[in-house]
């Protein structure tokens, strides 16, 4: 099975995780330029750990391999 042929098809509410998880990686990294954001690290992390772990777990479902 080729990896990067695969397709799948999402639903708008397990693409909004994806959404989630992308936004909080992009806060996170803003975080280390901008001490406004510096304060709410912490949780900015464990938001992107979540849904990180949510997103490949639902992408993985998607694809059969769990």
């Amino acid at each position: 099975m080729n990896f990067f042929k695969s397709e799948t098809s999402w639903s708008n509410a397990e693409f909004i995780v994806f959404k989630l998880c992308v936004a909080s990686a992009y806060v996170l990294i803003g975080a280390y330029f901008n001490d406004f954001f510096l304060q709410y690290r912490i949780p900015i992390l464990i938001v992107f750990g979540i849904t990180a772990i949510w997103t490949i777990n639902l992408w993985l479902r998607k694809m059969k391999w769990i």
